[in-house]
């Protein structure tokens, strides 16, 4: 699999617009911010995405991004293909015609690639925006709940759920 940048940032770009779905719209310069990556490659991914129906554009004031119809049910391969990111690890690229030695002929460890290709695919088709929100969100939950400070009488390890 050829996972460049381009695949890393279109699936971390879609956390961030599933994570904050629901304060609204979000913009591109927000996920910039907060992820680091500049607009001007967020605006090419997006286009991208858009056209998939990965997700659908606002305009106007108040305008950005929210998720397309499929919402966080997207498996990762639909992002990382949304954007014109292969997933072939065979030096050939999956096309027989153009495969390693010429003329159709593969080379020794074809098989090898090709296989770790379809493992990487099976993987990641097998994980959703969905079950990204939920891990992230999990984190969270565990980080704010480490920093909860101790009461009176009450040891480390022993936190009782303020409600």
């Amino acid at each position: 699999m050829k996972l460049t940048t381009k695949g890393r940032y279109a699936v971390t770009a879609m956390l961030d617009l599933a994570l904050h779905e629901g304060e609204g719209v979000v913009t591109v310069a927000d996920i910039s911010r907060r992820q680091q990556i500049s607009v001007a490659y967020l605006e090419q991914l997006f286009g991208r995405l858009r056209r998939q129906g990965l997700v659908e554009s606002v305009r106007g004031p108040g305008g950005g991004y929210r998720l397309g119809t499929a919402g966080a049910g997207i498996p990762l391969t639909r992002i990382v293909e949304a954007v014109n990111e292969s997933i072939h690890t065979t030096q050939c690229g999956g096309d027989p015609v153009q495969c390693c030695k010429g003329e159709g002929q593969h080379c020794l460890t074809h098989d090898l690639w090709e296989a770790l290709g379809q493992r990487i695919s099976d993987f990641l088709g097998g994980i959703t925006l969905a079950d990204l929100v939920a891990e992230q969100r999990q984190k969270e939950h565990q980080r704010s709940t480490e920093r909860m400070p101790l009461r009176m009488g009450q040891r480390q390890g022993e936190r009782q759920i303020q409600g």
